[in-house]
């Protein structure tokens, strides 16, 4: 790794957890990464050096590895958008990849090859100067941002390409590959007339198959089917219904896997630069966050979220927090809602109390003001975290 931030934070570590993870921590293989490539691990990210050759020492366990290509200096040296994968690595595995230059990506069909696994194992001696070791600084917070997440859950969300990208992989929805075919679309050689008109003439586009996260379905309706007015506006009010409909679809078994959803979602958008995420983010916080019966009958889940948020809130990026807190000021409203819930009727003690704790948490550690009537009142923030500006 370039940087020797990396090295130093080996030499820092504790000497029993050095040794711990140097006999069963993980390793990974990167052979051929181009030098000046953005890559990581979790929730630190370096330039490859020229000697790079992987990480050590990685506790075993779910883990979010990242990489941007970036062209050579003589050639502008753009960085590419990133990718990123999950993996679980068991103690003292060894996952090997090989660097594919014309797909600018990772190949792992190495590490299916036990020949060659067994051969990298046999050299790891020889190969440990070019390794460089897990940034142990970052764990506590890696296992704080994930510690609801796990390989099963992120194996139905992610993408089945198994790679999760930046940028969206788009294609034409009607594949014009015969000369007829393109002659009966609309000519673009005559200027259009309006901005309407020259919308529609652009392609439409679609996610090439295999590359779209697999988010639970928040459903439109809040309400059941059949629904009376009265029932509509209850359900308007609270979102119980919608809720349940999401569990029982999607985390039936598992309901607390909704609070991984969440955590998956947010470690997209928070190191995978996946905007998706935020946005599905948002949606499932809004979600939970406003239902009020399912509060009275789900203390765990609910437990489980403001433990999961008292970590996600102190990691949103600046830029990030100016959107969601002065977008209608959509976190203050959403978790006014979530607290003025919490203490209500029927709602069991211990989350009572939780909620409360971590209201005030919010309150002395942003100075937002959850009691004041957000329809009658100027912008909640009185204000933004250091370094924060609203332009």
């Amino acid at each position: 790794m370039a940087n020797s931030s990396s090295s130093s934070s080996a030499a820092d570590m504790d000497p029993d957890v050095a040794r711990r993870l140097f006999e069963e921590g993980a390793f990974l293989v990167l052979l051929g990464v181009p030098q000046g490539t953005e890559l990581g691990i979790d929730c630190k990210s370096w330039q490859v050096g020229p000697r790079f050759k992987g990480v050590k020492m990685i506790p075993p366990g779910l883990h979010f590895l990242h990489y941007c290509s970036v062209n050579k200096p003589s050639c502008g040296g753009e960085i590419g958008p990133k990718t990123g994968l999950f993996i679980t690595l068991k103690p003292k595995e060894i996952l090997l990849a090989n660097w594919d230059p014309k797909e600018e990506d990772l190949d792992f069909s190495a590490s299916q090859n036990e020949e060659e696994v067994s051969r990298i194992r046999a050299n790891l001696r020889d190969l440990d100067a070019f390794l460089g070791p897990y940034p142990y600084e970052v764990m506590r917070k890696w296992v704080s941002l994930t510690d609801r997440l796990s390989q099963e859950v992120v194996n139905n969300l992610q993408p089945l390409s198994g790679r999760i990208c930046a940028f969206s992989d788009v294609i034409p929805e009607l594949q014009l590959k015969h000369t007829k075919d393109r002659a009966e679309q609309p000519r673009n050689d005559t200027a259009c007339q309006s901005m309407k008109e020259g919308l529609a003439r652009l392609p439409r586009m679609k996610l090439r198959e295999g590359t779209e996260l697999r988010f639970s379905a928040i459903p439109e309706k809040t309400y059941p089917p059949g629904a009376t007015p009265a029932e509509i506006t209850q359900c308007s009010l609270d979102f119980s219904y919608a809720l349940e409909t999401v569990l029982a679809k999607n985390h039936e078994l598992q309901p607390l896997n909704l609070l991984g959803e969440l955590q998956f979602a947010f470690v997209c958008f928070l190191i995978g630069n996946v905007y998706e995420g935020f946005e599905h983010w948002k949606r499932l916080l809004a979600l939970l966050c406003r239902s009020e019966e399912a509060m009275r009958m789900r203390k765990e889940l609910y437990l489980g979220l403001i433990a999961v948020l008292y970590h996600q809130l102190g990691e949103i990026p600046p830029d990030f927090f100016v959107d969601i807190v002065s977008q209608n000021n959509f976190l203050t409203t959403t978790l006014q809602d979530f607290f003025q819930f919490a203490s209500g009727p029927g709602v069991d003690s211990t989350l009572r109390k939780r909620a409360e704790k971590f209201k005030a948490h919010l309150t002395k550690k942003f100075r937002w003001d959850f009691d004041a009537d957000l329809d009658d009142c100027a912008p909640v923030v009185v204000e933004l975290p250091e370094g924060v500006t609203v332009d």
